[in-house]
């Protein structure tokens, strides 16, 4: 199995005078799907988008291992997969045109059947050589998820990942991370319930409002 670790130490957030959270001590490990939840503004964005390195902790740390390896900031886009809302896509590209533009951006070889095969696993195939300008909300979410997974990475980071699905895009995406859940390591920031049910142990932010640092 692929070992992988996140490693959360007294992480504690502020945005200005007001507090998200505090006090996080938390460790994730490959072969599991671990949830992030609470209310809208609770902060569940803010934790994964920290935990990725997309921005920093007000006090405390995050340690990413491999194996026993400690991995370097700068390195760890070649070991996350991200899915969210907020993930850019080039409108004026194709869907095959954008992969390979961001597989270019990660430095890795685009693999032509891999991305096929997750083309056509959710259902989009057909339409990879098409504007993604014309693209439905739900399209572009699923191909959302072929981004994050184009370069097998070894931690999955799905924030809100089924925002705009339909049912058949849910079961798609689920049976995509059961597939994988014993060789990858998930966390899901999400308040679905059907999202948060593939969770093994879910934390819930409105714990960590205690006040000071």
């Amino acid at each position: 199995m692929n070992s992988y670790s996140v490693i959360l130490e007294n992480l504690v957030k502020y945005f200005g005078r007001r507090l998200v959270f505090n006090g996080i001590d938390r460790r994730f490990d490959s072969g599991n799907i671990y949830g992030v939840a609470g209310p809208n503004g609770s902060g569940k964005s803010t934790i994964v988008k920290i935990i990725a390195n997309l921005i920093s902790p007000t006090k405390g740390k995050v340690i990413h291992l491999h194996g026993d390896k400690k991995i370097n900031y700068e390195h760890l886009h070649n070991y996350i997969g991200f899915v969210s809302p907020y993930l850019f896509l080039y409108d004026e590209f194709t869907a095959r045109e954008n992969l390979l533009y961001f597989s270019k951006i990660r430095g890795i070889d685009y693999d032509e059947e891999y991305a096929n095969f997750l083309l056509s696993e959710l259902n989009i195939y057909k339409r990879k050589d098409d504007v993604i300008r014309g693209y439905s909300s739900g399209m572009k979410q699923r191909l959302k998820f072929i981004f994050a997974l184009i370069h097998n990475p070894s931690l999955v980071i799905l924030d809100e990942p089924t925002s705009n699905l339909d049912t058949p895009g849910k079961e798609k995406v689920y049976e995509i991370i059961d597939k994988n859940r014993n060789d990858k390591l998930f966390i899901i920031a999400s308040n679905e319930e059907s999202d948060l049910s593939l969770c093994g142990e879910i934390i819930n932010l409105e714990n960590f409002k205690n006040n000071g640092i």
